[in-house]
C-alpha cells in the first residue's frame, strides 16, 4: 500500500483537528463540509473507512516516520543586466 508523505499526513491530521474544533455542525449535528472532506481524505490516505481508525493509523505512521528536516533548495542567482564574462 502506498503511504502518504509524513508532512502531508501531519498537515491532514492538524487540519482535520482544527476543523473539528472550529467548524460548526449543522442542525442535525453532522460535521460541516470541510470536516467531512478532510475525514474522507484521511480515510483514503490511510486505507481505512472510519475517521477514528484513520487518525489512529496516521498517528502510528507519524510516530514511526523519521524526523524530517527541510532540505534547502538552491535559488539561482540572476546576473545583473550588462555583466559579461
Amino acid at each position: 500500500m502506498l503511504m502518504p508523505h509524513p508532512v502531508v499526513l501531519r498537515g491532514l491530521v492538524d487540519e482535520y483537528e482544527a476543523a473539528v474544533l472550529g467548524e460548526r455542525a449543522d442542525d442535525t449535528g453532522a460535521p460541516g463540509p470541510r470536516t467531512r472532506d478532510l475525514a474522507y481524505t484521511l480515510c483514503v490516505s490511510t486505507g481505512t473507512r472510519d475517521v477514528a481508525r484513520a487518525l489512529e493509523a496516521a498517528r502510528r505512521w507519524l510516530a514511526a516516520a523519521p524526523a524530517l528536516t527541510p532540505t534547502p533548495v538552491p535559488v539561482p542567482v540572476a546576473e545583473p543586466a550588462g555583466v559579461a564574462d
